[in-house]
């Protein structure tokens, strides 16, 4: 493995992936491609943009002449690029069909002319759909309930047959959620962290008892490194093993941390399609060697302190200011 071609290297994910990926000795040269939309940013990227071995390229994954050029001067390819907010997939469904189906197709069309060694897609334990009980093994049939999720399997089932029909040694690997520094504030853990340090309302949906498997973004990093180096194309991997909690439990530990109590807590209508609980069987990861190391208080308080300590770089993807005076709290 020696030069590898990182999309979506500026998101949250992928930034560490490619951090993580920048430190070891068998990588020669890492490329970023990412269109810098929203959620990307080259700050994400910090000191790596300093690195003899890292190169940067502002791009888009639907550019196919682009991808082409690029594909042929690497050896293998990590995927991160993509759409992923749930609530703007139900306003801006064709976006998202854009990037995260039609874009693979062009990365895995590139993938296939430049007869990449490693390819690996990045997926979502969400195309499972929800789960009253037990776990998702990489087997069970895929159930997407929302646009976002759809999306990502259909890129998957488009993924894994370039793998069944060309041979492009395709791996997907699908998480639970994530977390970590440098996290867009839109997601729950970043939202509610800067709302609590900003003093403002937090909201849940429904009756707070959705059930999430949170993650750490580095345990994250290491399965995907690990199906880079050693998974067997054709083959999906669950990457879990965080932590399962309802969204009130997980808001019950965020307000301990900030030493605060449920008086700006309030309740709204459940998002559409909002499933109930997630679980992944991370069994086959694991004997590739894959051992989440985060705890998640530790984690937690990682994460708070990234956030109390870079106002500068969350609170204007807010639009508030970064030193604003404490709100009055209204309704919700």
């Amino acid at each position: 493995m020696e030069e590898v071609l990182i999309t979506g290297g500026a998101g949250f994910i992928g930034s560490h992936f490619a951090r993580r990926l920048l430190r070891a000795e068998d990588v020669a040269r890492v490329t970023v491609l990412d269109a810098l939309t929203y959620a990307g940013s080259v700050e994400n990227l910090g000191e790596a943009m300093l690195s003899p071995k890292l190169t940067f390229v502002h791009g888009n994954i639907g550019d196919a002449q682009l991808v082409d050029r690029l594909a042929r001067e690497h050896t293998a390819i990590v995927h991160f690029a993509a759409e992923s907010h749930v609530d703007r997939s139900f306003r801006d469904t064709g976006n998202f069909l854009s990037t995260n189906v039609l874009g693979t197709c062009t990365l895995l069309e590139a993938a296939r002319k430049a007869s990449i060694r490693r390819f690996v897609h990045v997926s979502t334990d969400e195309v499972y759909g929800p789960l009253v009980a037990g776990q998702a093994a990489e087997t069970d049939p895929i159930r997407p309930s929302v646009p976002y999720a759809a999306s990502k399997a259909a890129s998957d089932l488009v993924a894994l047959s370039y793998f069944q029909t060309f041979g492009v040694p395709v791996c997907v690997t699908r998480s639970s959620n994530n977390y970590g520094p440098r996290q867009h504030p839109e997601k729950i853990i970043p939202l509610f962290i800067t709302r609590l340090l900003k003093g403002h309302v937090l909201t849940l949906h429904g009756n707070g008892q959705h059930v999430r498997n949170w993650l750490h973004v580095e345990d994250n990093c290491q399965g995907i490194e690990l199906v880079l180096r050693a998974g067997t194309p054709g083959e999906v991997y669950n990457i879990g093993g965080g932590t399962d909690l309802t969204s009130r439990d997980l808001t019950g530990i965020l307000l301990r941390m900030f030493g605060t109590d449920w008086d700006c807590v309030r309740y709204i209508p459940d998002r559409a399609a909002n499933d109930l609980r997630y679980a992944l069987d991370w069994s086959k990861a694991a004997a590739l060697g894959y051992c989440p190391e985060r705890g998640l208080e530790d984690g937690l308080a990682e994460t708070a302190d990234w956030y109390r300590n870079n106002p500068d770089r969350w609170a204007p993807l807010l639009r508030i200011p970064a030193h604003a005076p404490q709100p009055i709290y209204h309704p919700v």
